[in-house]
């Protein structure tokens, strides 16, 4: 794979070292900047370093589980096969997605307050977190699951393995996310090793007995088992939505964005679909309502040890990014402090991890929560990535973090075009889902399908034909402007002028904004 623009002391051709001499992002030193554009100077890596950010991060046991359900559904293993192949696809565009924390070194609900404005951005931020949380907690609970059906198999038995099992999953991810990028990045490279090989093996194990010719439940799948199906697959991709640029705004303007898309979207595909097929074949051969006593159950004794260890990294490697990228949201919604906002997101995965484990029926939350994803998340991301590809991912950085005083306050902290475009997305998802919290009054005249898939493509195009004024901020990060006015990321006359680099609504101590021109409303 190719790799551009490979900076930092410490870091040799080959690109195999995380750590840098970049002073705000060194391994096992805590990070120094949160949602703070990155200086030029402490940019380092390559497009390389994405490779192992979303391959290392995908290698849990949560594909497995989908790959199953879509069985579930009543798909063959082709047809199951296919659909995980489709889903797996999406890493390209996440992937590419990245591009933007490149250009801007912030994150992803940083910039997305370009296509929603700064107050219209909020309500996002806070859904976001939520979601970012509640995998962490599907993640932890299932570590915690494979890690006490080991300690069961040493003869120990009830609530204190239980117990000890969850304490030692979330340990393990907290401990790695609680350093920072640097630290994370190098957790998702060395597991990646170690679980790339373990899973492998897993397929390898899995596959010869499948049934490659029945169909989950006996009967073949009709267009609503296809459809949700699809909705399971896409929903883990498009939760990573929010956060593509958390891992890219380090990198260095220079790297393009042909070897980022490749590089993030290999390891994404590669995988989510082994472990998705991995899923598939476990449940054409047996009952998979119990997901890892089901496929524990399919090998043989010398490996069974190995495959809840690989279960347990898989669900740390997943947590340790999503736990992470919690507490950059949390500074976007106004918690100042990243260490501070990193422990706000532990004590709720621990308090929520509690809670699945030991008080919910974890199998229908989890069904519940991957509907969830697809709601919310479908209909933000046609937003944001139309948005993107006018603005052909180059942003008003200083406005990014001006608040009122920058171009994308807009109307009174909301774009209009980005709020009524995601909207409309969220109609139509309401009127065609068919969901464990909600069925559309659409879905039956449709056949039973469930199309919250195309609220992407329903947003997306609403917002590119209401937004044809939005156009790209010069390369360098100034917008461009005819001569004597400052300028914002749609072309249009700021908020303020002479207003110096400010911060998520914190301006410099001087000098005071102008008055807003003709048009700019302020509250």
């Amino acid at each position: 794979m190719a790799e551009e623009g490979t900076h930092g002391a410490g870091r040799g051709q080959g690109g195999a070292d995380v750590v840098t001499g970049a002073p705000g992002d060194q391994a096992f030193k805590v990070e120094t900047h949160g949602i703070d554009p990155i200086p030029d100077a402490e940019r380092h890596g390559g497009a390389r370093d994405v490779f192992w950010v979303w391959f290392g991060s995908n290698l849990t046991f949560t594909y497995v589980i989908n790959g199953a359900l879509a069985v579930l559904y009543g798909l063959s293993f082709w047809q199951a096969s296919a659909v995980v192949v489709i889903g797996g696809l999406t890493f390209f565009v996440i992937s590419a997605a990245g591009l933007s924390g490149v250009r801007t070194g912030t994150a992803t609900l940083v910039i997305s307050r370009a296509p929603f404005g700064v107050r219209g951005n909020l309500p996002a931020g806070v859904l976001n977190w939520i979601v970012s949380i509640g995998y962490t907690i599907i993640n932890t609970v299932v570590g915690a699951q494979a890690l006490e059906a080991f300690l069961a198999d040493l003869g120990w038995h009830g609530t204190g393995p239980r117990t000890l099992a969850l304490l030692v999953t979330l340990a393990l991810t907290f401990g790695v996310a609680t350093w920072g990028h640097a630290t994370v990045q190098l957790a998702e490279r060395w597991l990646a090793y170690l679980l790339a090989a373990g899973f492998a093996v897993l397929l390898v194990l899995l596959l010869p007995g499948a049934d490659f010719h029945g169909h989950g439940g006996g009967a073949a799948a009709g267009l609503s088992g296809w459809s949700l199906a699809l909705v399971v697959t896409f929903a883990g991709p498009f939760s990573y939505m929010p956060m593509p640029a958390d891992y890219t705004r380090y990198l260095p303007r220079t790297t393009r964005l042909r070897s980022l898309t490749w590089c993030g979207a290999l390891g994404g595909f590669v995988s989510s679909v082994g472990l998705g097929i991995a899923g598939v074949a476990a449940a054409t051969r047996t009952d998979m309502t119990d997901a890892v006593a089901g496929t524990e159950k399919l090998l043989p004794g010398w490996f069974q040890t190995a495959f809840l260890l690989l279960v347990l990294g898989g669900s740390v490697t997943n947590s340790i990014l999503t736990l992470y990228s919690s507490s950059l949201n949390l500074q976007v919604l106004g918690v100042p402090w990243s260490r501070r906002a990193l422990m706000i997101s532990i004590v709720v995965t621990a308090l929520g991890s509690y809670g699945a484990l030991f008080l919910a029926d974890f199998t229908a939350s989890l069904t519940s929560f991957l509907s969830l994803l697809i709601l919310v998340f479908a209909p933000w991301s046609g937003v944001f990535l139309a948005d993107m590809l006018l603005r052909r991912c180059h942003y008003d950085t200083t406005a990014l973090h001006a608040g009122r005083h920058g171009g994308y306050w807009y109307r009174a902290g909301y774009h209009p075009a980005g709020m009524t475009a995601l909207v409309a997305g969220l109609v139509f998802v309401t009127l065609t889902c068919d969901s464990e919290l909600w069925t559309g009054p659409l879905v039956a005249p449709l056949g039973g399908a469930d199309l919250t898939v195309l609220s992407a493509v329903v947003s997306g195009l609403l917002y590119a034909a209401l937004a044809r004024h939005v156009r790209p901020a010069a390369p360098d990060g100034a917008p461009a402007a005819p001569a004597g006015t400052a300028a914002t990321g749609d072309g249009a006359p700021a908020a303020s002028e002479g207003v110096p680099a400010a911060y998520d609504g914190v301006p410099a101590a001087s000098p005071a904004p102008r008055a807003a021109p003709a048009g700019r409303h302020h509250d």
